[in-house]
């Protein structure tokens, strides 16, 4: 997939059971208008972001801006402009909550392997 196309895209392990499913589940909750999704394996990234989306997931803008972990997550939430989710996406870019959440969100991505639907594949590469 093509991810300068001007749709901002949603970049995910896709090899992660957990990271699809809550995907998944974030698609039927928020509805995916105006923006897409793509499992890293097939998105046309450089090695860099390519390495980094194998420890968080990233929401690229339609002119490169990259975002991750749990700002991408809020980046989300604000795109699908509908109450309470917007204002959830808003307030976890607040200087205070941005660091709470982000910290959240590491502990979860350290662990998604041991979280419901999670297998060994969902495993963070060692550093």
């Amino acid at each position: 997939m093509d991810i300068s196309a001007g749709t901002p895209v949603l970049v995910y392990d896709g090899d992660c059971a957990f990271c699809t499913s809550s995907l998944l589940f974030g698609e039927r909750l928020l509805g995916t208008e105006g923006w897409a999704s793509v499992p890293f394996q097939f998105a046309d990234l450089d090695p860099a972001l390519r390495a980094r989306a194998r420890t968080e997931v990233l929401w690229i803008t339609p002119t490169g801006r990259v975002y991750g972990g749990a700002d991408a997550v809020a980046k989300v939430l604000l795109r699908t402009r509908r109450a309470p989710w917007n204002a959830l996406g808003g307030a976890m870019l607040l200087p205070g909550v941005r660091a709470a959440t982000a910290a959240l969100y590491r502990l979860v991505a350290l662990n998604r392997h041991r979280l419901p639907g999670g297998t060994p594949a969902c495993a963070l590469p060692p550093r």
